[in-house]
């Protein structure tokens, strides 16, 4: 009987430390090339994971935030994939270099012209954006995925402080401060951040290539404290038993 009630405590605690380690779902994601400093240019990639196991993401678009407009928006070629960028009319104009800036680009939508993001596969969807707002830290954009099966996921929903991430996370990319000799990080002039005359265009990069080491580093931790605890179990049986001989 405490044989019995041993191998079920250490049951137990292996399910609690499996459910603790499961990994999150992935999901869209924004992250610069570098640095994206504040006042500066920034390439940054927006990457897209294919989360279905029987259809195929076609179609991502990404919505700018219209609190903070961004005047220069560049994407890159990518085989595969047409790029549309759509700009609208500012309600009030910006003023950079000394010029004013009516207009901003307020959504990029990517459509595949060939089989898309692939089950197990994942896209990053690169862009040069600038001059980057000083006035905020971070910047929120909200992204729209579309399935081949008609299936439309909405990644719009802001973080908020204190509260666990949302079911659908809109993505969102974090400024740095400018540094001291002046400089906007490794990015920092419209010229560095938008020359992709000499860049080779990405592809689809398969998801177990950057993602199986972490996974299969969680499996061993979990195997390792599912053994240790196993083990636990077992000396406190074998000292019970001997104390009772």
């Amino acid at each position: 009987m405490k044989a019995s009630r041993i191998a079920a405590a250490g049951a137990v605690a292996a399910s609690a430390v499996l459910a603790v380690s499961a990994p999150a779902f992935a999901h869209v994601s924004v992250q610069p090339e570098g640095e994206a400093a504040k006042g500066g240019y920034a390439v940054v990639d927006f990457k897209v994971p294919n989360e279905r196991d029987d259809a195929s993401t076609n179609k991502v678009e990404v919505n700018f935030p219209t609190d903070h407009p961004l005047a220069s928006v560049m994407p890159q070629p990518l085989d595969g994939w047409s790029v549309k960028v759509t700009k609208s009319k500012l309600a009030k104009p910006l003023t950079m270099h000394g010029e004013k800036i009516s207009e901003a680009v307020t959504k990029v939508t990517w459509t595949a012209t060939g089989k898309g993001i692939e089950p197990g596969f994942f896209q990053k969807f690169p862009l040069s954006v600038g001059a980057l707002p000083e006035d905020t830290d971070e910047l929120v954009f909200k992204a729209i995925q579309t399935y081949d099966n008609k299936e439309v996921v909405r990644w719009i929903e802001p973080q908020q402080e204190g509260q666990e991430e949302p079911e659908n996370p809109a993505p969102v990319l974090t400024l740095s401060d400018t540094s001291a000799d002046g400089h906007h990080g490794s990015s920092g002039t419209a010229k560095d951040a938008s020359d992709t005359s000499t860049a080779a265009p990405a592809s689809s990069t398969s998801a177990s290539s950057t993602d199986s080491s972490d996974t299969t580093a969680r499996v061993l931790g979990v195997v390792g404290i599912v053994v240790g605890a196993a083990g636990v179990a077992y000396g406190v049986l074998a000292g019970r038993r001997r104390t009772e001989a």
